[in-house]
């Protein structure tokens, strides 16, 4: 099954801050992956990974989006 950040936090009943501390970073670093702002490095995905019992490719780090469209440039 695969999980968002939040999702993976409220299955283990953790607040944001309770997550933030037992991964080693600031509050304000865990909200902005959990809004999908900014992403994790590898050392804190394995971290992630290994702390929780999931596997990397279970953990949705981004939405896809779809529907979204590429305007075209138009030539002057």
């Amino acid at each position: 099954m695969k999980l968002t950040l939040k999702q993976l936090r409220k299955l283990h009943d953790l607040t944001q801050k309770e997550m933030a501390d037992k991964l080693g970073v600031s509050l304000g670093t865990w909200i902005n992956w959990e809004k999908q702002e900014t992403f994790p490095n590898v050392p804190f995905i394995e971290k992630i990974s290994e702390e929780f019992g999931v596997s990397y490719d279970d953990i949705i780090f981004f939405e896809v989006k779809h529907g979204l469209t590429v305007k075209n440039k138009q030539k002057a």
